[in-house]
């Protein structure tokens, strides 16, 4: 086991690697100047030249590089002063000459257009990205489920056409486009009847209490943000429970006399939720990404919409910050996921 995990964190930061790799390509190659992007159109000689040098922006594209990895880096070599000490808060480890090897957390550099540190920009959006994307794995969970056993109990019947038709649908519907819908559907029209808004955060103002939280501008994006796991987890659970429900087991129990809602529930759907939670934990990383655009329509303050607004603005180190913590994400999840898998099987750890 301690091996299997070991490989699987080499692989783990092998595709961080990756990931770095390309997004400072990427976003080295793309027009305009960093430089004049945090100091303005306006900024004298002197102050871009030391914008330029914080960044390492006067050196070579490589060398630019081995700074960019050494700031990401949770071990670096940094000058061991006391600027370098307040700029990456970090441990000294040992000194070497001038410099010293030291422990830190990833610097992911400062925003061009507030000039903030883009840890602190993420940390302030994350969280509520993080509570989108776990309400709409619950809302897909628990409304999935239920659809898929009403689908597999009633095989066949117009409850089951409707709930594959559901599924269809939910699969087909890109998130932008059901977004702009359920916005101006259950926002606009309906929203006498709903008391829901078109967009709005998951806190907001109040002169007198301050910021408060309000939660009816969690519905919508939450619902759009679910929709297309919950199709998926609909046709996984009809699927496993029509495969359980005709096991010899089932049918002893059905011979028993036990009650129909006994043999669903306490025997029928613990065996079939093992492809669902499999979902589950894929899905999770893949709703912090996905809520890129849902976030943007609903103006829900979030990573997503942190991210579109800072690629409006040109700001890239918002931009690629942004981009590996959602690569660190998934990269994460997949880990601990496959851990998980050798843990209840021992046969995959031979894979």
């Amino acid at each position: 086991m301690g091996i299997y995990a070991l490989r699987k964190l080499l692989y783990g930061l092998a595709v961080m690697a990756g990931v770095v790799a390309v997004v400072f390509v990427l976003f080295n190659i793309l027009p305009g100047d960093p430089a004049r992007m945090t100091m303005g159109q306006r900024s004298d000689v002197q102050s871009l030249e030391a914008v330029r040098k914080e960044f390492g922006l006067d050196k070579s594209k490589p060398e630019q590089f081995f700074l960019y990895v050494n700031d990401l880096s949770p071990i670096g070599i940094h000058p061991y002063n006391a600027e370098s000490q307040e700029k990456y808060h970090y441990l000294k480890l040992f000194k070497i000459g001038d410099n010293a090897l030291v422990l830190k957390k990833p610097y992911l550099r400062r925003s061009y257009q507030t000039k903030r540190d883009v840890t602190t920009i993420l940390s302030e959006t994350v969280p509520n990205t993080f509570v989108l994307a776990l309400t709409a794995m619950i809302f897909a969970t628990v409304i999935g489920v239920f659809l898929g056993v009403l689908s597999a109990v009633y095989k066949g019947t117009w409850i089951d056409k409707a709930a594959n038709m559901f599924a269809i649908l939910g699969i087909s519907a890109p998130a932008f486009f059901a977004g702009i819908i359920i916005a101006w559907l259950f926002g606009f029209v309906l929203s006498d009847y709903t008391g829901l808004n078109m967009s709005g955060s998951l806190y907001s103002y109040d002169p007198f209490k301050g910021e408060v939280i309000t939660l009816r501008n969690l519905w919508l994006p939450m619902i759009t943000l679910g929709l297309r796991p919950l199709a998926i987890i609909v046709q996984l659970t009809r699927s496993a429970m029509l495969d359980v429900l005709s096991q010899d087991y089932i049918r002893t129990a059905r011979a028993k006399g036990l009650s129909r809602k006994t043999i669903i529930y306490k025997h029928a759907l613990k065996n079939a939720l093992n492809p669902v939670i499999t979902a589950i934990s894929g899905w999770f990383a893949s709703l912090l990404a996905g809520s890129f655009f849902v976030e943007y329509i609903f103006g829900y303050n979030g990573l997503g919409r942190t991210t579109v607004y800072a690629l409006e603005m040109s700001d890239f180190p918002v931009v690629m910050g942004s981009i590996l913590f959602i690569a660190f994400v998934f990269v994460v999840v997949n880990i601990l996921v496959d851990l998980l898998y050798a843990w209840i099987d021992p046969r995959v750890k031979l894979a």
